[in-house]
């Protein structure tokens, strides 16, 4: 799964396809449909060209293919130091919500994950999550 989100909640989720990887070219791919999806979301953000990117040092969001397409779009980007999980809300938040709230359960197939998991994302409050950027 492949999410984005900001102070307010989730601006999109992907499922990343079965058997695949999230390599530069996946990663690129969802950067689109996350452009497509910021101006209805988040339409002051877009207007007012205050939308940042923040992603951590992952191989795919480093490569010189993700950083061009960032740059041709004029996508601001925050940086990320290395080493730092810390300043990562999606490893000590987001995921963790996520694995605590499916753990245990027992799921058929991967339709079922993935609805389960789109629910429970749903279910995060905006307060939880300008908790977790406090």
């Amino acid at each position: 799964m492949v999410v984005f989100f900001d102070w307010n909640g989730i601006v999109l989720h992907e499922f990343v396809p079965r058997g695949q990887m999230v390599n530069k070219q996946l990663y690129q791919e969802v950067l689109a449909h996350l452009r497509d999806a910021v101006p209805r979301k988040r339409p002051e953000l877009w207007e007012n060209q205050t939308w940042m990117l923040h992603h951590d040092n992952a191989p795919a969001h480093a490569s010189l293919l993700i950083r061009s397409y960032l740059e041709q779009h004029q996508t601001y980007v925050v940086p990320h130091p290395p080493y730092c999980p810390d300043l990562a809300p999606a490893d000590f938040f987001l995921f963790l919500k996520l694995t605590t709230a499916l753990k245990g359960r027992r799921f058929q197939t991967i339709e079922e994950i993935q609805e389960n998991a789109t629910r429970e994302l749903r279910a995060i409050t905006e307060s939880a999550f300008q908790e977790a950027f406090q």
